[in-house]
């Protein structure tokens, strides 16, 4: 017997309806997934297409997005969280057509730590992008570090897009990965339900 529901969630009470909530599960998955897939791609190609020429004492300079690693990072793990992300999305779909749950606790480990990385790296590139466009913008004067974003005003405005377009990304993506943390420990729960229940 549980004590306040201590132990209890939603995958695991007696006589809940399951098949309904899984299927709320699966939908809102699907969903994050298609939305994560579709901002990260958008925002790798919003920050590897962009460029700006600027001419200095007639010197043509171009900035473009491999100037800084940290857009270079930023571009590199939003195409791997997009790809991630369609395939799981696939993966969502076969599952809902074909009806079956999730009962195997090694995928579902694989799930979670897949979910968690990417998640983690989508995290630390928007952190790392936006600390790099914080420099563009207002500079450093103590290191004599110029106003990057004065000069190249297109590219910097194209570049936050993409960072706050990776931003809306990885905030999805972290939602993704706290359900298939529900998913990997609701099938923990069960056993702890039906052991309870024999006393």
């Amino acid at each position: 017997m549980s004590y306040l529901g201590v132990g209890v969630s939603p995958g695991n009470v007696a006589g809940a309806p399951t098949k309904l909530n899984e299927g709320k599960v699966r939908l809102t998955e699907l969903i994050l997934r298609c939305f994560v897939c579709a901002l990260a791609l958008i925002s790798a190609i919003l920050v590897a297409t962009d460029t700006q020429v600027k001419e200095v004492f007639t010197i043509q300079k171009k900035a473009k997005y491999t100037d800084m690693k940290a857009l270079v990072l930023l571009v590199v793990v939003n195409g791997i969280a997009a790809a991630y992300s369609l395939v799981h999305g696939v993966r969502c779909v076969v599952g809902m057509m074909k009806g079956s749950v999730l009962f195997s606790k090694p995928l579902a480990w694989v799930i979670f730590s897949g979910d968690q990385a990417v998640a983690y790296l989508t995290v630390a590139s928007v952190g790392a992008a936006a600390q790099s466009a914080a420099f563009a913008k207002l500079g450093k004067p103590e290191l004599q570090w110029m106003k990057i974003c004065t000069m190249y005003g297109k590219f910097c405005n194209q570049v936050g897009e993409g960072i706050a377009t990776a931003l809306l990304a990885s905030i999805g993506m972290v939602m993704i990965s706290c359900i298939s943390a529900f998913g990997l420990f609701r099938l923990y729960g069960g056993n702890k339900a039906r052991q309870s229940s024999l006393w």
